[in-house]
């Protein structure tokens, strides 16, 4: 569990330095993204960046048990 905690740690941090480099990719902005606009309403469904993001945690998960 310590061990899972300072990954967690480290790899936030990481991300926080990282973050104005980051913020470029276009990640959010995908086909498949849904966005509504109506007036005095916005609705922003990022269908395909979430399946990307949980593909890759997967991934990464799968590897760090092996």
């Amino acid at each position: 569990m310590q061990k899972l905690l300072i990954i967690i740690g480290i790899t936030a941090i990481t991300i926080g330095l990282l973050w104005p480099w980051l913020s470029r990719l276009p990640l959010g902005r995908l086909p498949g993204d849904i966005l509504l606009e109506r007036e005095n309403f916005r609705l922003y469904l990022p269908l395909t960046s979430m399946i990307l993001v949980s593909g890759l945690l997967t991934l990464i998960f799968w590897l760090f048990r092996r």
